[in-house]
């Protein structure tokens, strides 16, 4: 199983430094659809993850880190935070405390119960 740093590089290598906030939604959206805030505590952009190595990856794994790049890469960073904010995870875990986990049941329970035509538009 890779870990969140091993798909935050990978996100770096395909897409190219971006800040922090984008990265970091990047990442959640692409364990949903399949943790980091450590690693990038304090910096604004980040350019690589001491900690991650791509190429752990399976293809599978990078097969849907890539549709999720496909479908949220060239959003910005505020878009990306304002849509996970809206979404129940997110809004679960917040109730509960700001530094309340997001848990990959969490997400697995939410993703998996939404349609596929449920997501917002790429474009």
């Amino acid at each position: 199983m890779p870990s969140v740093f091993d798909v935050a590089q990978y996100i770096l290598a395909a897409k190219g430094p971006m800040t922090t906030m984008k990265l970091q939604k990047l990442v959640y959206y692409s364990q949903a659809w399949s943790v980091l805030w450590e690693a990038t505590r304090g910096s604004f952009r980040v350019r690589g993850i001491d900690a991650g190595n791509a190429e752990t990856l399976t293809a599978d794994h990078r097969a849907t880190i890539d549709e999720v790049l496909a479908f949220y890469g060239e959003r910005d960073a505020q878009w990306l935070s304002d849509l996970t904010h809206m979404e129940d995870p997110w809004k679960d875990a917040y109730a509960q405390g700001q530094n309340t986990e997001i848990t990959p049941e969490m997400l697995s329970e939410y993703y998996s119960s939404i349609a596929p035509n449920a997501l917002p538009p790429a474009g």
